[in-house]
C-alpha cells in the first residue's frame, strides 16, 4: 500500500480529506489523519469559548467517517524527511510516502520577557479552555487585558464585553487603530463599537514586558487579572525546526504546487504555508482544494499542472458580539447586523458539511 499521511485534523487537513475519498481514489493508497484530539475544533469561534458566551459542544465537529480513513491520536515530536518517518511522543513512529502537514500556528511573543509565561492564549482548544477558566473565575469588578488588535483580539475583547459586563475590558495594539488590515471604515465602526461600550482602546501601544497580573505598556505597569495574547502568530514548531526553507514568521516556503521544494511528497497547508496571503480558515481550505488536485494526479501517474489556479478569497468576516459585525466581501466594506448575520450562516452551513 502507498500511503498517505495528513498530520492535523484542522481546515486544510479536512478538506484535503473530503477531495482525497471519492470514488476514483486508487485502490492502493491508504490515508491516515494524525491529531491530537478525537474530532475538529473550530479555531475561528475559540474566542467566543473562552469567554464564555459558547460551550466547547458547539466548536466541536466530528472527524468524517469512511472506511478508507484511518484516525490516530498522537502529538508528533520530530519528522524525518529524509527517511519519510514521524516520530510521535511515546516512541511510536509513522512512516508514509505523501505527507500533509497542517500543523497550524503558535502565537509569537516577538521576544518580550514573561510574554509567553503569564499571558493566555487561543491558539489551541487545551490554551482556550484554560483562558476560559481564568476569565470566568475573576471576581466582579476586576479586569481583562487583550494585547493584539486584529481580527482574533477584537473579536474576543467584544465577546468578553458582552459576558462580562462587570468587568474592565482593555485592547492594546501597536498601530494608530484596531484593525489595521482592513479597509478605514470597518476600523473606525469597530473603534466606535468598543467605545460605546466601554472598552478601552490602548493605540500606539508598545508591550515591553509582562508579568503576572501585569502588562508594560511603555515600560508604564497596567494591572490586569487576566491578560490575553493576541498580538501575531508564527508557524508550528515541528514546521520550523524542518531542515527547509522558511520565511521571517517560520513558515515553509513552497513550490508551486504547495510541495516543499527538496521534498516533493511533502506538502504544507494552512498557517504553517508561505503565502502571499494572510492566514486564514478560508485560505487553508482552498489551499486543500488544490493539495487535493495534485496529489490525485500523482497518485494516478498523470502530469501535473501546467499552471495552477490563481487562489480567489471570497473575503472575511468579524463579529463584535452576537448583534454586530463587519466584513469585506470583494470591494465593499460592511458593517452592523448583515455581516454577523452572514458569519452565523456561514459557520452553520460549514458544521453542517455544506461549506
Amino acid at each position: 500500500m502507498r500511503r498517505l499521511v495528513i498530520l492535523g485534523g484542522g481546515y486544510g487537513g479536512l478538506r484535503i480529506i473530503e477531495h482525497i475519498l471519492t470514488p476514483d481514489l486508487p485502490a492502493d493508497v491508504s490515508v491516515t489523519l494524525v491529531d491530537r484530539m478525537p474530532f475538529h475544533g473550530l479555531k475561528t469561534e475559540y474566542y467566543a469559548l473562552a469567554a464564555g458566551t459558547e460551550p466547547e459542544s458547539k466548536v466541536r465537529v466530528p472527524f468524517p467517517s469512511d472506511p478508507r480513513l484511518q484516525i490516530k491520536h498522537g502529538e508528533v515530536i520530530d519528522i524525518n524527511l529524509t527517511e519519510r518517518l514521524i516520530h510521535f511522543e511515546n516512541e511510536e513512529k509513522l512512516e508514509y510516502d505523501w505527507l500533509i502537514l497542517g500543523l497550524g500556528c503558535e502565537d509569537r511573543y516577538h521576544n518580550i520577557p514573561g510574554a509567553d509565561l503569564y499571558t493566555h492564549s487561543i491558539q489551541t482548544l487545551g490554551s482556550t479552555r484554560r483562558a476560559y477558566a481564568a476569565i470566568n473565575n475573576i471576581n466582579p469588578y476586576g479586569s481583562v487585558t487583550v494585547v493584539g488588535g486584529g481580527l482574533s483580539g477584537v473579536e474576543i475583547a467584544a465577546e468578553l464585553r458582552e459576558s462580562r459586563p462587570d468587568l474592565t475590558i482593555r485592547l492594546l495594539d501597536r498601530g494608530p487603530s484596531i484593525l489595521s488590515p482592513f479597509p478605514k471604515k470597518l476600523q473606525d465602526y469597530a473603534s466606535e463599537w468598543f467605545i460605546k461600550n466601554d472598552v478601552e482602546l490602548i493605540n500606539m501601544a508598545n508591550v515591553t514586558c509582562v508579568e503576572d497580573g501585569v502588562v508594560y505598556n511603555n515600560n508604564q505597569p497596567i494591572e490586569s487579572n487576566v491578560i490575553v495574547w493576541t498580538a501575531g502568530i508564527q508557524a508550528n514548531r515541528i514546521v520550523r525546526n524542518l531542515p527547509i526553507e522558511h520565511d521571517n514568521s517560520g513558515r515553509a516556503i513552497l513550490n508551486p504546487y504547495h510541495q516543499i521544494p527538496d521534498y516533493t511528497n511533502v506538502y504544507v497547508v494552512g498557517d504553517s504555508a508561505s503565502l502571499p496571503y494572510a492566514p486564514s480558515a478560508q485560505l487553508a481550505e482552498m489551499q486543500g482544494e488544490q493539495i487535493a488536485m495534485v496529489l490525485k494526479s500523482e497518485m494516478k501517474g498523470e502530469g501535473y499542472p501546467s499552471v495552477m489556479p490563481a487562489i480567489k478569497l471570497k473575503g472575511t468576516l468579524g463579529s463584535l458580539g452576537k448583534k454586530e459585525g463587519f466584513g469585506v466581501m470583494g470591494k465593499m466594506s460592511l458593517v452592523g447586523q448583515m455581516p454577523r448575520v452572514m458569519k452565523s450562516g456561514v459557520l452553520w452551513m460549514y458544521k453542517n458539511h455544506l461549506g
